[in-house]
Order: structure tokens, then sequence, then C-alpha cells
């Protein structure tokens, strides 16, 4: 991978880039509030040589300050701990962020880190335990690998695109669209409001022929790649507090490179905000904690100072670990 300069940039996100009613566990406490939330975010592994001697693994600050954006903090997650270190995180953090990225979905330390939350997230909202994941371009894509068992993507590039979405029937009834604006659900669907770096998705048909997904996802918008080819692009789980998005709506606010293909209009500003919101929304409802202040208090991406990448990568800042 490589993500020196616009090209190489791009190419990242294209590497990284390889349903219907509000039902919750009804077990879960859907009156329970924590306004202290903090949302685990996936580390990367770092494979450009240009960055290698900053770190071992990263993460983009875009994602973080989508995150905090909402009103919450941020725990880095590193890819080299034990079953029982994640789970001891599991239990104090409130939400999970699968970003996007270059990693295969099935062999790489994220897919094996990503799995392990995933089993704890589907075992904790089974026993009313409520815990959110969003998966945001490639981290949405391995949710789909993680549901269906299978690696079921295929090409669908949307080569530095900002598109409109093509809303399903699911949208107007799902959760993470509740409480949008008339206007912005307007907007969607007519203007160009979200970014698209890709090369591979899941397709819409592909999407319908596998039964483990359609019973476990809503499609909430699809849209058509360069070559033909129909995918999906937004999904919420049915049962579960699952959410993907094929593209990326932590770049409306937080990236600014003039070669990209970045909206930054007052609507697309909107998007990103709300969907920071809704996602931290979610978070707010897990009422796992940290034993104590000074545990939290060191855990937390405020420890790390993020590195101005802007001049050698198409990212404005990245964290390294």
């Amino acid at each position: 991978m490589s993500i020196t300069g616009f090209s190489a940039y791009v190419c990242l996100f294209f590497a990284c880039c390889l349903c219907c009613g509000k039902a919750m566990p009804t077990k879960v406490n859907q009156e329970a509030v924590n306004d202290r939330p903090v949302i685990g975010v996936l580390t990367q592994i770092v494979t450009d040589e240009i960055l290698k001697p900053f770190g071992r693994t990263f993460i983009p600050a875009s994602y973080v300050k989508f995150v905090e954006s909402g009103g919450s903090r941020v725990m880095p997650i590193r890819l080299t701990l034990t079953t029982a270190e994640y789970e001891d995180i599991f239990s104090k953090i409130n939400g999970l962020l699968l970003i996007g990225g270059a990693a295969d979905l099935e062999t790489s330390d994220f897919a094996r880190v990503a799995k392990i939350f995933y089993t704890f997230a589907l075992k904790a909202n089974d026993e009313g335990d409520f815990f959110p994941i969003w998966g945001t371009c490639m981290g949405m894509q391995l949710l789909t690998v993680l549901v269906a068992g299978q690696n079921l993507l295929t090409k669908t590039t949307a080569e530095n695109l900002a598109l409109p979405l093509n809303l399903t029937e699911e949208a107007g009834s799902s959760r993470m669209f509740e409480g949008f604006p008339d206007e912005l659900m307007r907007a969607l669907t007519r203007e160009p409001l979200t970014g698209n770096f890709h090369h591979y998705g899941l397709a819409v048909e592909t999407f319908h022929e596998n039964e483990k997904l359609q019973s476990f996802f809503s499609v909430l918008s699809t849209n058509v790649a360069e070559n033909g080819v129909q995918f999906v692009s937004t999904i919420e789980g049915k049962k579960y507090p699952f959410y993907g998005v094929q593209w990326h709506p932590e770049v409306n606010r937080f990236q600014w490179n003039r070669k990209l293909n970045f909206p930054h209009s007052a609507h697309a500003v909107q998007l990103s905000s709300l969907l920071a919101e809704f996602f931290v929304n979610e978070g707010r409802r897990s009422l796992h904690q940290f034993d104590n202040p000074e545990e939290e208090a060191s855990s937390l991406i405020y420890n790390d100072t993020p590195v101005y990448a802007g001049n050698f990568t198409g990212y404005e800042q990245l964290y390294f670990f």
C-alpha cells in the first residue's frame, strides 16, 4: 500500500474497499444514558515505507475527530493484544469504529481483532448489554464478511467520486436516518454528499442472494459503480446496533485535499455531523466503564500526538502507535 501523494492516497482508499424495523433485543435497557462515552477505534498496520519510521499501526485523525465531534472520547485499540485483553477493553468502551484502509478482510490482524469484538458484541447485545459497531468503507465490508462468514465482495469501482444516495424504502423507517430533516433527506438523493473511494463492494444482487446478510441487515441505500454494478452503500442491523457505510462521512468535515472529491457543502457537513451524533448517541446507551478515572485517562487518544501528513499523504493528520 502506498499513500504518498494523491494517486497513492486514492489507492489506499481503493484497497480498503477490498434491514428494516427498529427492533432491538428486548432485554436491552432502552433508557440507559451514559454521558461520558468512549468509542474504541481499531488501528491499522502501517505498510507504506514512508510511514514506517512513525510507528507500526495508525489511525487517520479524521476518524478520531468524527467520533469526538459527536460527543465521545476515543480509545485507540492496538492489534497485538490477547483475547483476554480485548475482552477487558470491550467491558470498558461503549462502541467500536471499524475504519477504512487497506487490509485482508479474512486473514489480517485487523480482521482477526474485529472478529473478536464482533463476537463479544453479539453476545452482549443478546444478553441486554447494548454495544454498537460502526463500519466505514472497509469497515462496512468487514461487517458483511463477518455476518456472511465469507468474502462476497466484487468489483464496484467508485474512484474518487462524490455521489447522492439511492435511498431504499427501509431508509424511511431506519434508526440511522430517524430525525433527519426532510430537506436533508431530499438532498441525500439529489446532491453528491457522499465521498466514495473504493474498488470493491457488495453487489445488491449478491446481498439478496445471501440469506445470512438478508436476515441480519437492512439495506438503506444503494449506488451504481463505474462498471455499472449496483452496490450496497448503507446498511443497518435489523436486530443489532451495527451500522455500515461504503462511503466516508468523516471526510466531509475533516479532509481537505483539493485533488480528492471530498464533499464540503452545507448539506454534506450537516450529514457528517448528524451521523457522528447518531453513532455516539448509540454509544451513550452502553453502560460499560473503566475501573477508575486514572485508567480511563491513560487509555484515551489524548495521550498521543497526531502527525501532520498533508505534505506527503492525502490525509491531514495521522496518529501512529
